[in-house]
This record gives C-alpha cells, sequence and structure tokens, in this order.
C-alpha cells in the first residue's frame, strides 16, 4: 500500500511544479486588470466590459492566463432608496 502511494505522489509532483519555458526558466503566470494591476490566478475581481459589469476569475486556457465568467453579478455598496429620501423627523421639546 505504501508502494502505491508513492507512486500516485510522485506522479503528482511534476504536475504541481511551476510553468517553465523551453529553456528551463520559470514562467510568472497572472492576469491584468485595466490599470494594469497583477491579480494572481485563482483571484476573483469585478470586471466592466461593454457597459456590463460581472465577477470574473483569473485561470489557466492553453496554457494562456484568461478571465472566465463566475456567472455572479459584481458586489455592490450603492444604496438603493427607491424614490425620495424621506424628510428626517424634527425633534420636538416636550
Amino acid at each position: 500500500m505504501l508502494r502505491v502511494l508513492a507512486v500516485i505522489l510522485a506522479g503528482a509532483l511534476p504536475a504541481a511544479a511551476d510553468v517553465s519555458s523551453p529553456s528551463g526558466r520559470t514562467v510568472e503566470c497572472f492576469c491584468t486588470d485595466r490599470a494594469g494591476a497583477r491579480i494572481e490566478l485563482g483571484e476573483t475581481i469585478c470586471l466592466f466590459v461593454d457597459g456590463k459589469a460581472f465577477m470574473a476569475r483569473c485561470e489557466m486556457s492553453l496554457n494562456n492566463p484568461m478571465w472566465r465568467p463566475t456567472g455572479s453579478a459584481c458586489l455592490s455598496s450603492s444604496l438603493e432608496t427607491g424614490g425620495a429620501i424621506p424628510a428626517p423627523v424634527a425633534a420636538t421639546s416636550g
């Protein structure tokens, strides 16, 4: 049983290694946002494309980093009031 586990782990080690070029140099894979900031693989951000906002995750596809939509809407901190803001209640002294 221990030998089987050792063979499985030895086969998994190359898959966990960094991406390297044919010359042997390590290639850093990451995405960039609109401002050019580095976004690591697996991170999720809100993207704005053609007037639409959506959540996307930085992933690899055919050895290229890419943005893959997650299907979720972007989180927003805006407050929807549903119309006019009610007037404050005046304090009365009694």
